[in-house]
């Protein structure tokens, strides 16, 4: 079921949070000053991706002291991209941004994107100009992901563009029929199309606290953004395979002729023991390459749901009933 927009709320702000409890108090007066500057009625939907350090409390008692607050627990920590799906799923405005809570997406920009929404566009993503604070390690191997899924895949994914986005609410509605657990959110928003445009900014540092994406955590997202958006691994398999064959065919028929017409070929096992290890190898990983999507399939198949709601606070009593759609796969 899908929740039709409540009644006066036109912006909804989706944060996912984890662990930031050394920036809330910086985040929630910027975000506060952003609803005040606002045209029309908001809602800011926080939600706690099972945080273990004081950022629930925090955020729950603001929840209760102001109405444009509203704040959902996840049982645990279900991943990022799925946090930003269950926001999304409580939101009610008609335009919805998302944003990180670290600060390194300026709440001021909202306003920028507000205006590109309101001249008909239906996504508007946010594109960094420059990332402070970051290493150029990171800066490095985001630019070289992005070259290669642009390439790998068949749909055009914008570079430097993160989760920082507005999207019209038949978008939403439209994206809420994606249920794929293993999410790239910024690839499906690309998928799905639209009329879309962008609005740049420049990334500032992190205001306080850490980074909660280090380079597993970015590896992840980088392998859910190319198999989800391309089967370029598994052509590369299949061409793989089939040039591995053919020189072992070639040197097969080498090792056949050079042993009868010269002495120059080492009889032994020395050959024989390096050619079965270089194909059991890349046997294993084309393997591996297909087995990352057969497992990809299992997951889904059990269509358990994304996430569960451990508490909402803020959300109008009708709302309620709906919790149990929100939890599970449509």
């Amino acid at each position: 079921m899908i929740l039709r927009p409540t009644e006066g709320v036109r912006y909804s702000l989706v944060l996912p949070v984890f662990n930031e409890e050394a920036v809330l108090p910086l985040l929630l007066h910027r975000i506060e000053k952003l609803l005040s500057s606002l045209d029309a009625p908001a809602e800011a939907i926080f939600v706690d991706d099972g945080s273990r350090d004081t950022s629930s409390i925090v955020l729950e008692a603001k929840a209760k002291q102001d109405p444009r607050f509203k704040f959902i627990r996840l049982s645990r920590n279900f991943g990022h991209q799925i946090a930003i799906t269950a926001g999304m799923d409580a939101a009610s405005g008609d335009a919805i941004v998302v944003m990180d809570a670290d600060l390194q997406d300026p709440p001021e920009v909202v306003l920028e994107m507000i205006g590109r929404w309101k001249e008909g566009y239906e996504i508007v993503q946010a594109r960094r100009l420059t990332r402070d604070g970051e290493s150029a390690f990171k800066k490095k191997t985001a630019s070289i992901f992005y070259r290669l899924l642009g390439k790998l895949s068949s749909v055009d994914i914008p570079r430097d563009v993160g989760d920082f986005r507005l999207i019209d609410r038949k978008v939403l509605e439209a994206f809420r029929e994606m249920p794929e657990r293993d999410r790239f959110v910024r690839g499906m928003f690309a998928w799905l199309g639209f009329k879309q445009c962008e609005v740049t900014f420049h990334r500032p540092a992190r205001a306080a606290g850490e980074t909660k994406y280090p380079f597993f955590k970015m590896l992840r997202l980088a392998v859910n953004g190319v198999v989800s958006f391309s089967d370029a691994p598994l052509k590369l398999a299949i061409w793989a395979g089939a040039t591995v064959s053919a020189l072992a065919v070639v040197y097969g028929v080498y090792s056949f002729f050079a042993g009868l017409f010269s002495d120059s070929v080492v009889r032994g096992w020395t050959s024989t023991v390096v050619i079965v290890s270089f194909l059991c190898g890349l046997n294993m990983l084309l393997t591996g390459m297909v087995g990352l999507y057969v497992g990809r399939i299992y997951a889904e198949v059990k269509r358990r749901p994304l996430y569960v709601v451990a508490k909402k606070i803020g959300f109008a009593a009708s709302a309620k009933a709906t919790d149990h759609e929100q939890t599970r796969v449509a």
